[in-house]
């Protein structure tokens, strides 16, 4: 499975806690990160990640463009809620193209544990195999 992760400046450490708990998952699979996430991250796991550029630099729309390629077949991106983006526009058209493309998308640690909890249990499934276009 191809997995995207992103985070928000102030929600990074959260995914470095999350990348670690579920560290042996996210291994198994096909990792894609923006760039200052994923070098955090591969950083402090191991785990083989291929980063993108940083998210305000254009690292938010390579994730969406795979995304529009059916190139990803989920997306945890641990937002910000409370702290203006500077490429919110970019942010908001990631998040459109998962609901326009029916890609998996985790935006809290809630989310983002339950679905890797269910990937640990084989039960989500690749959008290589849905008869989604």
């Amino acid at each position: 499975m191809r997995i995207a992760l992103i985070a928000h400046d102030k929600k990074k450490s959260d995914m470095i806690k999350l990348a670690i708990k579920y560290k042996d998952v996210l291994a198994k699979h096909e990792i894609y990160a923006t760039g200052t996430t994923g070098t955090m991250v591969m950083g402090e796991t191991g785990i083989k990640i291929y980063r993108m550029k940083s998210g305000p630099l254009g690292g938010d729309q390579q994730i969406g463009s795979m995304i529009a390629n059916s190139q990803l077949d989920l997306v945890i991106f641990l937002r910000d809620p409370l702290t203006a983006q500077p490429h919110e526009p970019d942010v908001s058209a990631l998040l459109r193209l998962c609901d326009v493309t029916n890609t998996p998308l985790a935006t809290n640690m809630a989310s983002s544990e339950i679905m890797l909890k269910a990937l640990e249990r084989d039960e989500i499934i690749c959008r290589k195999n849905m008869d989604v276009e």
